[in-house]
This record gives structure tokens, sequence and C-alpha cells, in this order.
């Protein structure tokens, strides 16, 4: 059995320990925001953070999670309070189709927290995240936005 924290809740699972995380997140644990997108790791859509780092949650065996915490888009606000990257992404408007904006939104919260004030090369370098919609141009200025309410919040 594996024990570890989602959205600071203790939780378990009873099975192939080698069961990548995402599955175990959505189809064990009833938590749906985190997409499935590629399944090797590189589209960005299964973003959760581990331990607060933003980790691509196909790839990662359950195994690895034991006794660990895990976040989701469901837990990234604060109650009723919205983190300040889902406060960007609703006044930027980002999404178009919104499969991708849960793993984008955990991928730029953790960015955020090593780049508070990023440039858009920073953006560019560290978020690889895949928009099938192409709405980069308004994600880059909901990440710019996030920063400055982050600013303004701390």
């Amino acid at each position: 059995m594996i024990k570890f924290r989602l959205n600071s809740e203790d939780v378990s699972f009873e099975g192939d320990t080698g069961t990548p995380l995402l599955w175990v997140i959505r189809d064990h644990l009833k938590m749906t925001g985190t997409k499935y997108g590629c399944g090797i790791g590189l589209c960005g859509s299964c973003t959760v953070h581990v331990d607060g780092e933003a980790m691509r949650s196909c790839v990662v065996p359950v195994a690895e999670i034991a006794a660990r915490s895990v976040t989701t888009i469901e837990g990234l606000a604060e109650g009723a309070e919205l983190h300040p990257v889902q406060q960007a992404w609703m006044e930027i408007d980002v999404p178009q189709c919104g499969f991708c904006q849960p793993g984008m939104i955990m991928e730029v919260a953790d960015f955020l927290e090593r780049h508070p004030d990023p440039s858009d090369e920073d953006i560019n370098k560290n978020i690889t995240n895949i928009c099938r919609c192409g709405t980069y141009p308004r994600v880059r200025n909901a990440i710019h936005r996030a920063a400055a309410i982050r600013e303004a919040n701390e």
C-alpha cells in the first residue's frame, strides 16, 4: 500500500506500485482536473506538484510518491481564494478549449516560485507545456499578470 497526501488529505493506493501517478489521481482518487495528454511526459497536461515541485504525473510511478505531498489543480487555491496564477488566467481569459490549462497553471505556479519577475526569455526556456489551441500569447500575458499579482500580495 502506498500512502501519501493529496491536496492536504491523507490517501492511499493499493495496487500496482508501477502505476503512473496520473492514473492513481484520476481513476482511483477521482481528481479529474489533471489531464492525460501524451503519456510520455512531454505535453504537460498531467502536471501536478509533488512536494511543491511541478512534475509530469504520467511518467511518475506511484511508488515514488510514498510519504510525499501531491497538489493537483483542485488543491491549488486556498479555500475560496484563487492562486495568483488562477486569477491571472481568468483576467486574461487564457483558455480556449481549456484541456491543457490545469497542467499549464500548475507548471506556471511552480515556475513563478523560481522566477518571480520572469522575462519573456525565462518563459520561453521554462514553460514547455503544449497548448493545441495556440493560446501562447495569452499564456505569456497571464504569466506576467500572475507575477504582478504575487508581488502586490507580498
